[in-house]
């Protein structure tokens, strides 16, 4: 299957929250990550120890798959009842045989002839796929738009290259995954098949995430995750 070349962009999205707000809304609820539902420790045991501001990526490709082939295939017609067969060509086609009970029911009704044929079948499929830096396929969260985007995203992650999680999972595996979800299965009794994949974009999205570092009760650590977009826990 052929793949034809593609565009790639880079995209940071704008926080919506600065450290302070992170660090309020840690402070609110930053025991729900320690004890249980019934028992949880007080707000004292439980303190900030560090909130760090990453940026990480979402690898989003999109695509359009294209095929066409020859599949064989079988078309019914109907004729009147006082026809025996139908010449097509040099092929020769009989009515199919009715049942007794058939007979009885309709003496003229129409009779049926099945056609042995080749189709031309043409496939069109456009989608997406989306993956969290890590590589895992992800529903996409977000509606992009120039209102939640920088103007300079380069220049953006940097200035924090230190905190940015690029794409674990590289362009072609990507693209890989994306052509498995738009091609369909070859279908039996096909010939002259010719398919190819047009990848329209790879986009990296970046998306700021503030990290808090809790220590509670016995030292236990642990990590609230803020999206600062939305300013949303995760």
């Amino acid at each position: 299957m052929a793949k034809k070349s593609y565009e790639t962009r880079t995209v940071v999205l704008k926080k919506n929250i600065e450290e302070f707000d992170a660090r309020t809304i840690t402070e609110d609820k930053k025991t729900s990550l320690f004890g249980s539902v019934l028992k949880k420790p007080k707000k004292a045991d439980v303190h900030i120890d560090s909130v760090t501001l990453n940026y990480e990526a979402i690898l989003m490709v999109s695509g359009l798959y294209e095929a066409n082939f020859f599949r064989k295939a079988t078309h019914e017609i109907s004729v009147n009842y006082n026809v025996s067969e139908v010449v097509l060509g040099d092929g020769v086609f009989p009515v199919k045989k009715k049942s007794s009970f058939a007979k009885a029911i309709s003496k003229k009704g129409k009779n049926k002839i099945e056609i042995p044929l080749e189709e031309h079948v043409f496939i069109e499929e456009e989608g997406e796929i989306y993956f969290d830096h890590h590589g895992r396929e992800i529903k996409f969260p977000f509606k992009l738009n120039s209102k939640i985007m920088e103007n300079y995203p380069n220049r953006i992650l940097e200035e924090n290259e230190k905190n940015v999680k690029r794409p674990e999972i590289t362009y072609a595996v990507a693209i890989d995954k994306l052509s498995e979800k738009l091609e369909r299965p070859v279908e039996p009794d096909v010939r002259d098949l010719k398919d190819q994949l047009i990848i329209n974009e790879v986009s990296e999205i970046y998306v700021p995430i503030f990290e808090a570092r809790l220590v509670g009760p016995s030292k236990k650590v642990a990590i609230m995750r803020i999206d600062a977009v939305r300013k949303k826990i995760l």
